[in-house]
């Protein structure tokens, strides 16, 4: 059982090699990959030696006929075993990146942009929780100080563990979120309902996607806020278009052109990798049947109840009565019945029985 796994020690071994090389942290970008897959490694490795371990106490207990201590070691092995076989489980290869949350207001108006507004401020929040860092790149508020859209990267500090990075985590939430509420704009009370998209793309780094500067066109114009009034007074905001794909990003948040410019080509990085992925996806369809987040962007996968105070998850069927909490930033609980969710989908594809 688990033999498989020795491959993987070796492999853990030569990593740690790699990484007491001086000449690989010359490298940041292949020091954060090394370093990435050290640390998925050391949680396989660790409670794979927990695992031998507590065989070979069960059997030293059984020849000392030590019963007390016997029926809690035999309880710990198939737990160890269980927990090693999840960690075995092929993971999504984008799992260990930082991610790009686009928030886009929807069907409703202005009560939609307030409602994004509100989604921006759950994340930002939940990010803040895991210790996380936010950083809004783009953004279009509208006339009472919700978003039209708005883009921000979550990036985490160090090397997080196996499943516990921004993209892991938070590629659940791609998708439409819908609202029941009664608007600030209704002066009869009535319950609206609206919605908000978010798209969830792992951050890109330069070696994952190669972009020509041949294949750009790029476009400044001047930035401009609600009611059209002027932010600046120079054509600072730069529009980027991906000419092969037709994909755009721009940015219009920074004072200087150049900075805008970088920061839009950071989001289009980001859009052509998720793109290059939604691709494979397609290609490769059931893989894309195992996983929880829907490809569809355009399915509702979440109601906001807030008269009701209930959140409720459309594809997992999680209902909680704590809406207030969740908008604060406790998401644990949603985006756990997800994660545990996508975990059952991925070993029934290995194990169809």
């Amino acid at each position: 059982m688990f033999e498989a796994v020795e491959q993987l020690v070796a492999e853990h071994a030569d990593l740690e090699r790699r990484m007491a090389d001086p000449q690989l942290h010359a490298d940041p970008v292949q020091a954060k990959r090394v370093g990435q897959r050290y640390a998925e490694l050391t949680a396989v490795v660790t409670t794979y030696r927990e695992w031998q371990q507590a065989q070979e106490d069960v059997q030293a207990a059984r020849e000392l006929e030590m019963t007390d201590e016997l029926a809690d070691l035999e309880r710990r092995i198939p737990e160890l075993a269980e927990r090693l076989q999840h960690l075995l489980v092929p993971r999504d290869p984008a799992d260990g990146k930082d991610v790009l949350l686009e928030i886009k207001g929807g069907e409703g108006g202005e009560e939609s942009a307030l409602f994004a507004g509100d989604l921006y401020r759950m994340y930002s929040r939940y990010a803040e929780h895991r210790g996380w860092r936010t950083e809004i790149l783009d953004s279009t508020e509208s006339a009472l100080g919700g978003f039209k859209s708005v883009t921000v990267a979550v990036k985490a500090k160090g090397t997080p563990e196996p499943g516990e990075a921004p993209y892991a985590l938070l590629k659940f939430e791609g998708g439409v979120h819908r609202v029941q509420r009664v608007p600030v704009t209704e002066s009869q009370g009535r319950i609206h309902t609206s919605a908000a998209g978010v798209l969830v793309m792992p951050e890109a780094e330069d070696v994952d996607v190669e972009i020509n500067e041949s294949d750009l066109r790029i476009d400044v114009y001047r930035s401009s806020g609600p009611g059209g009034q002027s932010v600046n007074t120079t054509d600072s905001a730069v529009r980027i278009t991906h000419v092969p794909t037709g994909i755009v990003a721009s940015c219009q948040n920074e004072k200087s052109q150049l900075q805008n410019k970088e920061q839009a080509l950071r989001i289009l990085r980001s859009r052509l990798l998720e793109a290059a992925q939604a691709a494979a996806d397609a290609e490769a369809a059931d893989a894309r049947k195992s996983q929880v987040r829907t490809v569809d962007r355009s399915e509702r996968i979440r109601t906001y109840n807030f008269p009701e105070n209930r959140i409720s998850d459309h594809r997992t069927g999680f209902k909680a009565y704590n809406l207030d909490q969740v908008m604060d930033g406790a998401l644990d609980d949603v985006i756990g019945s997800l994660v545990e969710a996508d975990l059952a989908d991925r070993l029934a594809a290995i194990d169809p029985a």
